[in-house]
């Protein structure tokens, strides 16, 4: 019986995610309500407070998923023939790719309440996992440890919001490289590996 009844619950928690996504595409994520959003995942008003407290919880219990997405596709990434296990920004390709993937659902959180929620979301997991990346210990003690992951965090997510704001049509692969380039110059002294080049094709000039 507990098995059915956990069964049950993932296949709620899953329609009141499909009905807040297609939600937000359709009215956008201030303009939803949790009426709107129990409708739309047809189940009743206690089943929704059963497993969350309102909209913005909803939103950012969808995180969980992203950043099981990521810690997967990162382990797939460390198993490649030229993966780096000590590469601080080893989390950028497929944080970008999963933009692209969901690229609408984005765009449409970004701005007012949505977005504040979804950016602190994605900085809350892009820190944990540049945090885990980094060497226990930087090279000097002029920059602090904590300074270099939030630096790292902010100028993805300003990346990410220059891509989607001004350059939609690049590929992921191509903003990527943008960004490692000039996040890995700067690390590259502190992280003992001066050396370290990005071995990946170079970005394509945007022809708009």
């Amino acid at each position: 019986m507990p098995r059915d009844i956990d069964r049950r619950a993932a296949r709620t928690r899953k329609a009141l995610h499909q009905a807040l996504l297609t939600l937000m595409l359709r009215k956008g994520y201030e303009a939803l309500s949790v009426q709107d959003i129990i409708d739309e995942a047809d189940v009743g008003r206690s089943t929704f407070y059963a497993h969350y407290t309102g909209k913005e919880d909803l939103l950012r219990s969808g995180f969980q998923m992203l950043r099981g997405e990521l810690e997967e596709a990162q382990s797939t990434a460390r198993a490649g023939a030229e993966a780096s296990h000590d590469d601080p920004l080893g989390f950028s390709t497929a944080m970008f790719e999963h933009a692209a993937r969901y690229a609408d659902h984005y765009r449409t959180m970004i701005g007012g309440r949505g977005g504040a929620v979804t950016e602190n979301e994605i900085r809350l997991i892009l820190s944990e996992m540049v945090r885990q990346e980094l060497p226990p210990t930087l090279h000097g003690d002029a920059i602090p440890r904590d300074f270099v992951v939030q630096f790292i965090a902010d100028a993805f997510l300003t990346a990410l919001n220059w891509w989607f704001e001004r350059k939609p049509r690049l590929l992921p692969s191509q903003v990527d490289v943008m960004f490692r380039r000039l996040v890995l110059g700067g690390l590259s002294q502190l992280i003992g590996d001066e050396r370290r080049q990005i071995d990946r094709p170079a970005a394509n000039r945007d022809t708009d």
